[in-house]
């Protein structure tokens, strides 16, 4: 055989092994689900969801929960997650470098596509409004969310504190990070006076604990927040996510028990979405890193400049983002 021959056979058994992996269909899936509350409550309210999925795509699905968000991000990172619900900052996390794609997200049972940010204290409190929160804040144990959280860190870190210019971990009394869920029943219970949570955490308490929900009240409240998103690994083959959109976009829509099933998340449906709603909040990370920098004293004039000309231009450029996409 001579060479062009055998370049002929390569070059065909290499174009037969490109197509057929590129109509490969993943066989199994996991999915992580971030650590809002306990993995036991976790599980109880995804596994209907999850074993409906296995039945509509024909795929082997498990769940993944974490410790914490890191853990989700980490194992898409790394392949062990191919699909996952996450909060904004985090899935942002993921799609900045674990490969993660937006492909959707929730919709609460009221119709809105996005949630708040909440800050409750016992109903007992002597604190009033987030002004009373903020001058008492000395005397004060606070329990926040997960690093990666975007309702408990991440918008309270810019809307409350940074606006007010205060410190959560060096300011106040004692601050402390848990799970939203744990937050709220810590407040519920009188073990810190007040905690940032997740409104759709709260809603979830107050259907399953209305005894503990009951002894809470709700200070402050942030501005609205996107969705929550889906996320699936980019490199998915074509023919699985399509499964998977097909399943999220339509589950809920008609069919009682699945109805069932997303009121118990606390969601009314699916509904399309991508990348594009990871802007805001990068305006809000970019937001605390300009603060960050104009308040350190410690570098020289012309570095910090040029770091908040840098960070003014991808602000910049992520408002044009949002301009253009209206």
């Amino acid at each position: 055989m001579n060479r062009r021959a055998i370049l002929l056979v390569l070059a065909t058994t290499a174009s037969m092994w490109l197509h057929q992996h590129a109509h490969a269909q993943a066989r199994e899936l996991q999915m992580g689900i971030i650590a809002t509350e306990s993995s036991a409550n976790l599980k109880t309210a995804w596994q209907p969801l999850i074993d409906d999925l296995q039945k509509a795509t024909g795929l082997k699905v498990t769940a993944f929960f974490a410790p914490d968000y890191a853990g989700v991000i980490e194992a898409m990172r790394f392949n062990k997650v191919q699909l996952a619900w996450m909060g904004n900052k985090s899935g942002m996390e993921a799609v900045d470098r674990a490969n993660g794609e937006v492909f959707g997200k929730v919709v609460s049972l009221d119709g809105t596509q996005g949630y708040w940010s909440l800050m409750i204290v016992h109903k007992d409190s002597p604190l009033k409004s987030l002004d009373d929160v903020l001058k008492q804040r000395t005397s004060l144990t606070l329990g926040m969310g997960d690093t990666n959280s975007t309702s408990g860190t991440l918008v309270p870190g810019f809307y409350a504190w940074a606006a007010n210019k205060v410190d959560p971990v060096r300011d106040f009394k004692r601050s402390a990070r848990a799970n939203h869920e744990s937050n709220i029943l810590a407040v519920a219970n009188k073990q810190v006076d007040v905690a940032t949570v997740a409104s759709d955490t709260f809603d979830r308490v107050k259907a399953k604990l209305p005894e503990k929900a009951a002894e809470l009240r709700e200070v402050w409240r942030s501005p609205l927040i996107p969705s929550d998103p889906l996320l699936y690994r980019k490199d998915l083959d074509e023919v699985t996510k399509q499964k998977l959109r097909n399943f999220f976009f339509t589950y809920g829509s008609k069919d009682a028990r699945e109805k069932e099933v997303m009121k118990t998340l606390t969601w009314s449906a699916f509904v399309k979405s991508d990348n594009q709603q990871l802007t805001p909040i990068r305006q809000l990370e970019l937001a605390k890193e300009r603060s960050k920098v104009e308040a350190d004293t410690a570098l020289p004039a012309d570095e910090r400049a040029k770091k908040l000309k840098d960070i003014d231009q991808r602000l910049a450029e992520l408002a044009q983002q949002i301009a253009l996409a209206k």
